[in-house]
């Protein structure tokens, strides 16, 4: 999307909230002076006048409007400051149930510290369950890069546990999306620490 269909969005949806709220305090205001207050003894229900419904839809869909314009300056930002061809992407996921409990990770890109995440029990979970954590999103020219992981936690047996992985790539024309991927090995009674390349 280019940024210039955003801004008049924008325009011209700060125009209709600002004539929505001014409707809201049109029809406030008319019926407070019109319909006398109703006696302490009295007090019932009654169904919304029809431009009260009329306005509730409207703010409705002022809501959807404003979600919808900030996913697409979500999606702008990320295309101006991380574009295609020079973008790479680190994502974590974990495959672990015995031999590791994972609490945090260090990455190195380039011998530059990019990401230090120390993780809650809740994001442990959902990573287990299959989730997959986008952990580095930057920018890389072409040519050979190296990328270095620590991960931190607590190993068989209760010890304390810290490995590292390494991985070395090119850097081509495009988008490089790279996996951390913590697994259980079976054979070795003992996690597995592995950095991949998404194909």
């Amino acid at each position: 999307m280019k940024p210039i269909p955003v801004l008049a969005r924008m325009r011209s949806l700060l125009v209709a909230v600002s004539a929505v709220v001014f409707l809201a305090g049109t029809a406030v205001a008319a019926a407070q002076t019109e319909a006398p207050a109703p006696a302490p003894a009295a007090v019932a229900v009654l169904p919304a006048p029809p431009a009260f419904q009329a306005l509730d839809t409207q703010v409705q869909d002022l809501k959807q409007e404003v979600i919808d314009l900030n996913r697409d300056l979500f999606n702008l930002e990320e295309e101006l400051l991380f574009p295609a061809n020079t973008q790479v992407a680190v994502f974590l996921s974990l495959d672990v149930s015995a031999y590791f409990a994972l609490d945090s990770v260090q990455l190195r890109v380039d011998d530059k510290q990019v990401a230090n995440y120390l993780y809650t029990e809740r994001e442990i979970e959902a990573l287990n369950r299959g989730g997959v954590q986008r952990l580095f999103l930057g920018n890389l020219k072409v040519g050979q890069h190296e990328i270095v992981a620590f991960f931190t936690g607590k190993g068989p047996h209760d010890r304390d546990y810290r490995r590292g992985a390494t991985l070395t790539f090119p850097k081509g024309v495009g988008a490089k999306y790279i996996e951390l991927r913590v697994s259980d090995r079976q054979r070795q009674l003992q996690p597995e620490f592995v950095i991949r390349e998404w194909e």
